[in-house]
């Protein structure tokens, strides 16, 4: 029942956070659409010195007005009863929250990777040829090398956010600067942390 509900998404015109200028804004710019390994930004940014919190509100209007992110699909690995305010949070922020599905085996060790249901799900777009420009992928995660290769290969992608320099996998140190960025540099870290008006 809680994960049917947590399912449920936003869709990109009804995003409460957003006023009627953003809007307005998303009908003329690109159509990019974000995938989000929620557990590796989450240890991505705890993990950085000095640690600090997200604003997932900013960082939605963040990606929104910086890369034109119409839909953003924030992934987490399984559905938890005490994390319910964590998963309206992000929902309220204008994410679409997805978790992974799993047997009764699964359950059992609780794992929360996520990487191939985002492969997956961006693979399955492409091949359905759903109309959106290019991709934008929040994680550190060395997992999602082929896929970054291939979509720069095919010009579909935009940018991968890295949540901090020490969470970024060493087999991206060869990729060209203009493909990444990270959400720990200060100007990146200042629109999008909590404790810092908004607007800022």
């Amino acid at each position: 029942m809680v994960e049917q509900w947590y399912r449920k998404p936003w869709v990109a015109g009804s995003i409460p956070v957003l006023g009627s200028s953003i809007k307005n804004f998303m009908k003329k710019s690109k159509n990019n659409l974000a995938f989000i390994d929620g557990q590796n930004l989450y240890l991505g940014i705890t993990s950085d010195r000095p640690s600090w919190k997200i604003d997932l509100v900013k960082f939605r209007k963040y990606l929104l007005q910086k890369y034109s992110i119409h839909k953003a699909y924030y992934y987490l690995g399984f559905v938890d009863e005490k994390n319910q305010s964590l998963y309206e949070e992000i929902q309220n922020a204008g994410f679409i929250l997805v978790f992974r599905q799993y047997n009764n085996a699964m359950l059992s060790n609780k794992k929360g990777n996520v990487d191939s249901d985002i492969i997956f799900n961006v693979m399955k777009r492409l091949y359905k040829k759903e109309a959106f420009d290019n991709i934008i992928l929040v994680t550190g995660d060395g997992d999602y090398k082929m896929l970054v290769d291939f979509l720069i290969e095919e010009n579909r992608f935009e940018k991968l956010l890295f949540p901090n320099r020490q969470y970024r996998s060493s087999l991206y140190k060869r990729m060209p600067s203009r493909y990444y960025d990270y959400l720990s540099n200060e100007g990146v870290k200042e629109k999008i942390k909590k404790g810092v008006p908004l607007g800022n």
